[in-house]
């Protein structure tokens, strides 16, 4: 979707302007986090939940047309989780990562589907050339000041901007306590950062109009993909392997009591927040 003879925003890593307003000490953890995952690639691929039929029938109704031929980008695509979901609907789909770790895997298991490196702050991609904007698991990487006007530069007019977060269903008993575990850990709310996912934290200042919706769904795994799950998440990448092991041990205890067979159900609720693009682009 790059335009021949046209020279692209530069790419750029995460960096500590995703934070706005935070210290030296905070935005610099940030972004130690967000390049966590290179070096787990496999592990995030192989143990990470997808997402349901029920979430890309809601990225149709809402856009008003089939996947099915769109021209979809998928910005922070990690692994390629979501983009293979979108491209087994028949998307035409392009993948932007700015990862090396991520990206090769993305590579490895999706071979045909194209990628370019990159990051929602500077998308390497031309003006109004997609249908689809689509941020899985990656709208928190961003600075929403330099993010949202790439996200409206790229897309369409009456395109749709999707961004979107498999959440632990925190009215489960089992989950809400397990979150409390993991909160008391890192003596961080990461639970009540989950449930303020909205429109207000993605776009502070308004300029989007998103609206949110709620998908539950659940998935039935061996208690060992679970807590591999869990290890994935960037505040346990970041962690000590002493502290990691020594939680993730403690974590099995108390999960075995609850699914003494092995086999955890998980529920999930996907946070999905939508936004059109005006039928007019901005005067130049």
């Amino acid at each position: 979707m790059t335009t021949p003879g046209t020279t692209p925003p530069p790419a750029r890593n995460a960096t500590a302007t995703a934070v706005p307003g935070a210290t030296p000490a905070s935005a610099a953890l940030h972004t130690t986090r967000a390049h966590s995952f290179n070096a787990a690639a496999a592990q995030y691929a192989a143990n990470r939940p997808s997402y349901p039929p029920a979430l890309l029938d809601a990225l149709e109704e809402y856009a008003g047309h089939p996947l099915a031929g769109a021209r979809v980008v998928d910005v922070g695509a990690g692994t390629g989780i979501a983009t293979a979901r979108l491209h087994a609907r028949g998307a035409a789909v392009i993948a932007v990562e700015p990862g090396a770790g991520m990206a090769a895997e993305f590579r490895r298991t999706l071979p045909d589907v194209p990628l370019v490196r990159g990051n929602g702050n500077a998308l390497p991609l031309a003006d109004h050339s997609a249908d689809l904007l689509t941020y899985a698991q990656a709208w928190h990487w961003t600075d929403p000041a330099l993010a949202i006007p790439e996200a409206l530069r790229v897309l369409r007019p009456g395109g749709t901007l999707a961004l979107w977060w498999n959440t632990e269903a925190l009215d489960v008993p089992w989950i809400a306590a397990a979150a409390q575990r993991v909160d008391r850990h890192f003596d961080l709310g990461l639970s009540a950062e989950k449930r303020d996912l909205g429109p207000g934290t993605a776009d502070p200042a308004g300029r989007l109009g998103l609206t949110r919706r709620t998908i539950r769904w659940s998935r039935r795994v061996p208690l060992d993909t679970h807590l591999a799950n869990l290890a994935s998440h960037s505040v346990f990448l970041t962690d000590t392997e002493e502290r990691r092991a020594a939680f993730l041990a403690d974590e099995r205890r108390h999960l075995l009591a609850v699914f003494p067979d092995g086999t955890v159900e998980e529920a999930y609720d996907v946070v999905l927040l939508l936004a059109t693009t005006p039928t007019t682009p901005p005067a130049a």
